[in-house]
């Protein structure tokens, strides 16, 4: 039997980790890996065209999964590319290994050609990110990566010169067992019990919850329900927590609607559940506020706490319900209850009028219908931009679809990859991009890896020739719309071109048959949907100080537009409210 090299062991470990892909683009320093990869029937080279691409399609799998995924780039240029994705996954908390081949290692230092420090460069996007320098340390540096990345929820890196990664591994190396998953974290009883007696003490408690809500829908409803909380959510708990949920009042934040700004501020206590809320401008600075979440770090770092409790949502709130007193008085809960529906009552006037009769099509009406067409246990990468605002507004979350985005590092052209490493994890399961042509434009090369994997992802194109959340941005600001317009193709045929389903929808009537024909379809599929720049409704008094960045400063001000079903949820759990 021949003698393993570094790089065999390497992937070898990997496969033992649980990675079944490698995401990445070949070349020169990278090229042992590759070949110990096509000698491994347990893991995939995945090719793609930009190793960005590579970056985003790993930490999606790893969302969706919930395991550790991997990609790689090669020396230079090549890993250089892979840090926008690795910001993202990192930043999503989702465990990814990335691999950042590096020059001779001879040479490292002296200038040589196409040399970087991915060591350094990668410091800010990673858990941890290190230079093998020996083949000895290769088994005990790769696991530490692995596990710095599962067991922190982000990104590890290891940087491996491809001479070494050439060289004989070590006699005989330890094979350590791999840490792949993480344990529960429960709060100590001093922080439960003060948690108990602020909770028994207030008359109006609020929950707002984030992506730490995960698997703990049943705790946060149970808790709501005894002590008659309304509960809103952050973007990212959305798909956690909005479902089923007969206490819901909206979402807060920049893309927000419904009750949950009032419900936020006018408690006695707001505990937010499992969430990194980053726009304090929407946070209350005069009630009580305490804050539950398994990464001390975050603690009190967007707003002042009265009470910080470190522990993981689920496990945090199983010891906490038994133990708060039921409350009786639900009358802020029925009055959150009403606001959240007459908000949505309000705003769905925006977009009902004439809507199949309008051309340009509305945005809002092509998330509608897409939510109504589109399979109940889906998954949906959203573009950063306008197409948040329609996700957030119109895909309706119920337990088993998910909606991936770069919700937290706000990139551009993330959707399209994102699918890819979504659908790789099940080629059965519906993934749907929802793209803007701006996004899509921008990665667009990697439709050509849908072609070449022949995976059935499902582009659906918002195209409004621009990008529309930057003129919205300048608006506020008071400045004129100034480089945001895009001269975009017949993307229906580009998609054609390239070998795959393409068809171009430009009045109402078309949409729901081209959105049939496409889910039909076997392979991937582009839906490219010709929708109005001028969509946004924009309130009427804006000052310019209102927006910095996506982010409201001075303001609690929310986009006008339609919210698709969540009216009618609304409307439900209005009905449920007991009358006097």
């Amino acid at each position: 039997m021949a003698k393993q090299n570094v790089a065999e062991q390497f992937v070898d470990i990997l496969v033992r980790a649980g990675v079944r892909r490698l995401y990445g683009v070949v070349g020169d320093s990278l090229n042992p890996v590759v070949d110990a990869v096509r000698r491994n029937s347990a893991i995939d080279w995945i090719h793609v065209r930009h190793e960005e691409t590579a970056a985003f399609a790993a930490g999606a799998e790893a969302q969706v999964t919930g395991k550790l995924a991997a990609c790689a780039g090669s020396c230079g240029p090549g890993n250089l590319h892979l840090i926008n994705g690795l910001y993202d996954a990192h930043r999503s908390m989702a465990p990814v290994l990335a691999l950042a081949s590096q020059i001779p290692s001879s040479e490292i230092g002296l200038g040589y050609f196409q040399e970087t420090h991915p060591d350094r460069l990668f410091q800010e996007c990673s858990h941890y990110s290190e230079l093998i320098s020996s083949p000895k340390q290769m088994p005990r540096l790769l696991q530490t990566a692995i596990q710095h990345a599962v067991g922190r929820s982000g990104v590890s890196v290891v940087s491996l010169p491809g001479d070494i990664a050439d060289e004989p591994a070590p006699e005989h190396p330890v094979e350590s067992a791999i840490v792949t998953s993480r344990p529960t974290v429960r709060p100590g009883d001093e922080d439960l019990d003060r948690l108990v007696a602020m909770i028994d003490a207030a008359d109006k408690v609020t929950l707002f919850c984030g992506s730490g809500t995960a698997g703990a829908h049943a705790e946060v409803m149970e808790l709501a329900g005894k002590i008659k909380s309304p509960v809103g959510h952050a973007l990212r708990g959305k798909e956690h927590i909005q479902y089923d949920n007969p206490y819901d009042v909206g979402m807060s934040g920049l893309l927000g609607y419904g009750a949950a700004y009032e419900a936020t501020h006018e408690c006695d206590l707001l505990i937010l559940l499992g969430t990194d809320f980053p726009y304090n401008a929407f946070l209350p600075d005069d009630v009580q506020i305490v804050q539950v979440d398994v990464r001390p770090e975050v603690l009190g770092r967007r707003s002042r706490l009265d009470l910080a409790v470190w522990g993981d949502v689920r496990e945090t709130l199983r010891c906490l319900v038994p133990r708060v007193r039921a409350k009786e008085n639900r009358r802020f809960l029925d009055r959150m209850l009403k606001k959240h529906a007459d908000a949505l009552e309000g705003v769905v006037k925006a977009y009902t009028r004439k809507v199949e009769k309008h051309v340009p099509i509305h945005p809002e009406y092509v998330a509608s219908v897409l939510d109504e067409l589109a399979d109940e246990d889906a998954v949906f990468t959203v573009d950063t931009g306008m197409c948040n605002v329609w996700a957030a507004r119109y895909i309706s979350p119920n337990g088993r679809r998910r909606v991936i985005g770069s919700f937290s590092h706000g990139s551009m052209a993330n959707a399209l990859p994102m699918a890819i490493g979504a659908q790789f994890t099940d080629r059965r399961r519906q993934v749907v991009s929802m793209s803007g042509d701006g996004g899509f434009a921008m990665l667009m090369g990697d439709f050509l890896t849908l072609v070449q994997y022949d995976l059935p992802v499902k582009v659906v194109l918002f195209n409004n020739s621009a990008l529309s959340m930057v003129e919205l941005e300048m608006l506020v600001a008071g400045l004129p719309s100034y480089g945001t317009t895009n001269v975009n193709p017949d993307f229906a045929a580009v998609a054609q071109a390239c070998g795959a389903y393409g068809v171009r929808v430009e009045k109402p009537r078309q949409l729901a048959g081209a959105l049939k024909d496409a889910f039909k379809h076997k392979g991937p599929a582009l839906v490219d949907v010709v929708t109005d720049p001028n969509a946004l409704s924009i309130p009427p008094k804006i000052k310019a100080d209102m927006v910095t960045g996506f982010a409201l400063s001075a303001s609690k001000m929310v986009l006008d537009g339609g919210v698709g079903r969540m009216v009618q949820l609304a409307r439900s759990n209005l009905r449920n409210v007991p009358r006097p």
